[in-house]
């Protein structure tokens, strides 16, 4: 990659409507700072905070004139760090203004758009879609990448309430994308993931009507884990599609709890009788269900991990563990090294399934439509633990995913992105592949947006 001089970074700056930022300037951090700390030693050589589309079209043209390397950041949350590289970063946090039409239910919202843009303007309309519970996830990511959210079970994945997209390609090109207009690259938009195929700088999305509902929070010790976890995976499988959970064990290795948690369309009384077979197996020492608003049920929901590093692995389940695969995660998580790091380590079943499966595999570019559940391992460590300790964690984590490989079917979600993953084509895609790296040659044959797991690479 070629280093562009100062005066190359002063022609981007009288160039573009926003800023220009280089390691030293005030903001920098903030713009160039991964959330995922494991990759907090990757430094940029620029960002370009954008104000407009304008402007990511010049930075583009810029980059590639000059053979510079581009990464897109939007919430910045990827797991593997991809929203952060040593050549340029397009910062679309700009980007973020979000339109509601309540008469016609879509939702517009920038490329840089975060939760929080979103849940505010869609709130006063009483409409929503699929969508995630970090505050500041963006838009972006989450919608590319497939998106999974407590609702999915009725209304699809982000990605299937999406209607049209706007980006910019490889040479700087706008293009609008929909089921008429780039058909072929709108089906890659929805799971294909962010980063390949351009710059998505615009998103509008289908909403649907909200209803009251109830949200549940039940607490147990790690002692009734394998029969929590043996029941709530048949009372999802029985369930209505409204319902929706959480089950996970986590450990910070002085203490283990396991905790069932998630949201019903419908009333506290329905949720009840839907959670008694779990409820009646083992005494939880904390019970919480309670009808709520929409809004509130979100608030309840939403998750925020503490500062540091971290690294997650994933498995497609389309059945229910079995019991000994249970024990064997369990005993695994008791296993769990350590770190200073308070989130600890710990894995987690969410409830697939329902609206999500009712899409044809090659439908849109995400591929896992046969799923029942998504299996979540993952570890946690602070920015000053040892090598050893980190090390120790990854091995750990490595560990845990193989000794649950048995059960699953050798595929992982895209958004909880493993860089460690090596046959992450299939595992991400399945047989969509294909096709995406079709798509991929014919809007960005030389390969301009590129990065370790990137299609095509």
């Amino acid at each position: 990659m070629k280093s562009p001089s100062e005066e190359d970074w002063r022609r981007l700056g009288r160039a573009v409507s926003g800023r220009v930022l280089r390691p030293g300037d005030v903001g920098f951090g903030p713009a160039s700072t991964p959330f995922n700390r494991r990759f907090a030693g990757t430094v940029p050589a620029g960002v370009v905070s954008v104000a407009d589309t304008v402007d990511v079209q010049r930075a583009v043209v810029w980059a590639r004139e000059l053979g510079v390397g581009v990464s897109v950041r939007g919430g910045g949350h990827s797991y593997a760090g991809y929203s952060v590289g040593s050549g340029l970063v397009i910062d679309m946090g700009g980007l973020s203004t979000v339109t509601a039409n309540g008469s016609t239910g879509l939702v517009t919202a920038g490329g840089g758009a975060s939760m929080a843009n979103v849940y505010a303007a869609i709130e006063p309309c009483e409409m929503a879609f699929a969508l995630g519970n970090g505050a500041t996830v963006g838009i972006g990511g989450l919608t590319l990448g497939g998106g999974y959210g407590a609702t999915s079970r009725v209304h699809g994945i982000t990605a299937d309430a999406l209607v049209a997209t706007t980006l910019v390609t490889a040479d700087g090109e706008v293009l609008r994308c929909d089921a008429d207009e780039n058909a072929d690259l709108f089906w890659a938009c929805r799971g294909g993931g962010g980063g390949n195929f351009g710059v998505n700088v615009s998103f509008t999305f289908q909403a649907q009507a909200v209803a009251d509902c109830a949200t549940y929070v039940l607490l147990w010790r790690i002692e009734d884990a394998e029969k929590v976890f043996s029941v709530v995976q048949e009372t999802v499988r029985s369930a209505p599609d409204a319902f929706a959970a959480r089950v996970g064990v986590s450990t910070t290795g002085s203490d283990a709890i396991v905790s069932c948690i998630g949201q019903h369309l419908g009333s506290a009384a329905e949720l009840r009788e839907i959670l008694d077979p779990v409820l009646s197996v083992a005494q939880p020492f904390r019970v919480a269900i309670d009808d709520r608003t929409y809004w509130q049920a979100k608030d309840d929901l939403l998750h925020e991990t503490s500062a540091g590093a971290f690294a997650a692995r994933t498995s497609v389940l389309n059945r229910p563990l079995p019991d000994e695969a249970i024990s064997a995660m369990l005993a695994a998580v008791r296993r769990w090294p350590g770190s200073g790091n308070p989130d600890g380590g710990g894995a987690a079943l969410f409830s697939w399934g329902g609206a999500v499966n009712r899409v044809p595999v090659a439908g849109t570019a995400f591929a896992h439509r046969d799923a029942m559940f998504l299996l979540s391992m993952d570890t946690s460590w602070a920015e000053d633990d040892s090598r050893a300790v980190v090390d120790a964690n990854l091995g750990w984590l490595g560990e845990l995913a193989d000794t649950m490989a048995p059960y699953g079917s050798d595929r992982s979600y895209l958004n909880f992105t493993d860089p460690d993953l090596k046959s992450w084509r299939s595992a991400y895609y399945g047989v969509n592949y294909e096709r995406l790296s079709e798509i991929k040659q014919r809007v960005d044959p030389d390969g301009f947006f590129a990065f370790a797991q990137g299609i095509g690479s």
